[in-house]
């Protein structure tokens, strides 16, 4: 008789023979669970395994940051320190300078011969130095100012004589008639009668140094070469008149 085709199916599926080897349904189903938990846990521990694990891209970024700010603050300081060095030099040097050109810081004292000259001492010294420098400058310009109106009096007193001699020239005759000594004499005194008034208005005999002080103004003021020459022109003049 034959099987209704459910009951094979059920004996293919349903039922489990002792030496058959095989497993139905539910073993299969848990195989495949018992596989797939397998696969989460590694997975699981993959994961774990991967978070756990320092990311070294992110600690060598870091690193060359921090090895490039230190690079960079070390070139700043050692620029810095030679920027300072290099002006401490100069100040050294110029205080040097200094000491070998302004005499007075080689003219030391014997009591601080052995002792370096201080920073302080070396610039009083050279202020010094140069303040005296200046009074000399002042003086030498005064000597020059002296000796440019002597050179103009000595001109004054060649064209004076060129004149005199040229005068002479002209009139060759005029020579021969002899000036006595009272004639000279009378010049002499009348140019120092002009300049003896000029000198009694101007002189005081209040004490010695008044009347040093006071020659000395009589003699810039009044015995000017051109003041002189006005002066002897005159007393020529009035003894002339009075020869011819």
């Amino acid at each position: 008789m034959a099987e209704p085709p459910g009951a094979a199916a059920e004996d293919a599926w349903g039922k489990v023979g002792p030496g058959s080897g095989r497993a139905g349904p539910p073993a299969l189903f848990m195989e495949n669970a018992r596989k797939s938990s397998i696969v989460s846990r590694a997975n699981s521990i993959g994961s774990t395994s991967a978070s756990s694990v320092p990311n070294t891209d992110d600690e060598d970024s870091d690193y060359q940051q921090e090895s490039y700010k230190e690079s960079y603050k070390d070139k700043r300081r050692r620029a810095h320190t030679q920027a300072e060095q290099k002006r401490r030099d100069a100040i050294k040097k110029g205080y040097n300078d200094l000491q070998a050109i302004v005499p007075t810081c080689e003219q030391q004292d014997f009591s601080i011969s052995s002792q370096k000259l201080s920073k302080a001492i070396v610039l009083q010294k050279t202020i010094d130095y140069i303040q005296f420098l200046h009074k000399e400058k002042k003086k030498q310009e005064e000597e020059v100012s002296t000796l440019r109106k002597d050179v103009m009096a000595l001109k004054i007193m060649k064209v004076n004589y060129e004149q005199i001699v040229k005068a002479h020239q002209d009139n060759p005759n005029e020579g021969k008639n002899q000036i006595s000594d009272e004639v000279k004499f009378n010049v002499f005194q009348g140019i120092m009668d002009s300049l003896f008034q000029s000198f009694n208005a101007s002189i005081s005999v209040t004490s010695f140094q008044e009347l040093s002080a006071c020659v000395f103004s009589w003699i810039e003021e009044h015995c000017k070469p051109q003041t002189l020459r006005d002066v002897v022109i005159g007393v020529l003049h009035k003894v002339k008149s009075q020869l011819y």
